[in-house]
């Protein structure tokens, strides 16, 4: 791979981050927050790019006035390993990888953790809540913090191999690969068909009834559902209520 070769593989690199942060893309692989990064990424590699073919051009101008094109051209070959860089930009650019899902959280335990204090409901009834934070209420507060107010709780399905179906997150701390499943198991008024990784709106009521993940187990708590109506993937498919 020669210097204007490398020059190539820097800016498509630089082009496509640049694109995924000006998309949605990117929040399929890091969290909102690192949009910001992931922008300055793109353009420092794009900079770079520029600055190589600049100075590659320039060498060349030069080895040519001094009849020593050749010699420069062949002191320094790169190794054909350089090539597998371009691995990861086709992949970034052919592939764009769904959230993680179902298969996920069900061979991952919870994980579900006590907060050092839960902050005040916000407005409306249902009260809209995270999977999270309901989870969070309900399995170490008892429900107190609820009030007895009923919810609204966004997330997909999973369905364990009894079929016993879960409403899930991923909460992420900094990336996908970090992403981990909060979960909150379902009971009451569920539609006739559910289908795995299928995205719901779930309204209810809090319930003292608990169960434990089998992967680690950790506590899931239930949701006594009074109604509930599928919706479309949302944004950002991870939750990062941690992050806040």
């Amino acid at each position: 791979m020669n210097r204007q070769a490398q020059a190539a593989v820097l800016f498509l690199l630089g082009a496509a981050l640049l694109h995924a942060g000006a998309t949605d893309l990117y929040l399929r692989y890091v969290k909102a927050g690192l949009q910001p990064m992931l922008l300055a990424s793109g353009a420092v590699l794009i900079a770079a790019a520029l600055a190589t073919a600049w100075y590659e051009r320039r060498r060349n101008k030069t080895a040519k006035a001094t009849d020593h094109a050749d010699h420069t051209d062949h002191a320094h070959p790169e190794p054909r390993i350089s090539w597998l860089l371009v691995l990861p930009l086709l992949a970034l650019i052919l592939v764009a990888p769904p959230a993680l899902g179902s298969y996920s959280a069900l061979r991952t335990g919870t994980a579900l953790q006590q907060p050092y204090g839960y902050g005040k409901l916000p407005a409306g009834d249902p009260v809209p809540l995270s999977v999270v934070d309901y989870a969070s209420r309900a399995a170490y507060d008892h429900g107190r913090s609820l009030n007895g107010r009923p919810v609204r709780v966004t997330g997909f399905l999973a369905l364990d191999h009894s079929g016993a179906p879960y409403l899930v997150r991923m909460a992420l701390n900094c990336c996908a690969a970090d992403a981990q499943p909060v979960k909150i198991a379902l009971t009451g008024k569920l539609p006739p068909v559910l289908q795995p990784d299928a995205w719901l709106e779930v309204n209810g009521t809090y319930t003292a009834r608990l169960t434990h993940d089998p992967v680690n187990n950790g506590p899931i708590p239930y949701l006594l559902v009074t109604s509930a109506k599928p919706v479309p993937t949302p944004q950002d498919p991870y939750d990062e209520t941690w992050n806040n």
